[in-house]
């Protein structure tokens, strides 16, 4: 089962596909959601109402695009390309996070989303 979401600011709007995974449950029961971005190098993170367990397969390294949760963070973050952390050109987040999916389209849409912007989720 993959469940789609729409992540939204004032200047465009990105869907997600979701893998049927427990994190990604509790977010779709969470939804619709309205938060803050944050920006932290190529990736965008905003907190959501979800309290989760970190999945045995989380990473710390994923690919352009993957959907991710920071656990310690309550935020689904949004890498789109390096972190103040990474090495070279890779997406390497501040902690191992859930993987819950992936964009549709050119992840790089995230790089107009600014600190503070208003975000808002829902089924897509």
């Amino acid at each position: 089962m993959t469940n789609r979401i729409r992540i939204k600011w004032s200047k465009g709007d990105v869907v997600a596909a979701l893998d049927d995974t427990p994190t990604a449950r509790q977010i779709i029961a969470a939804l619709p959601a309205k938060s803050r971005a944050s920006t932290w190098g190529e990736e965008v993170y905003f907190p959501l109402p979800v309290t989760v367990k970190k999945e045995q397969n989380a990473v710390e390294v994923v690919a352009p695009g993957t959907v991710c949760f920071w656990v310690e963070g309550r935020s689904l973050a949004l890498p789109y390309g390096p972190t103040p952390v990474s090495k070279g050109d890779e997406c390497r987040l501040v902690t191992t996070v859930n993987v819950l999916g992936k964009l549709a389209g050119d992840p790089r849409v995230l790089a107009g989303i600014r600190d503070g912007d208003a975000i808002e989720v829902t089924l897509a």
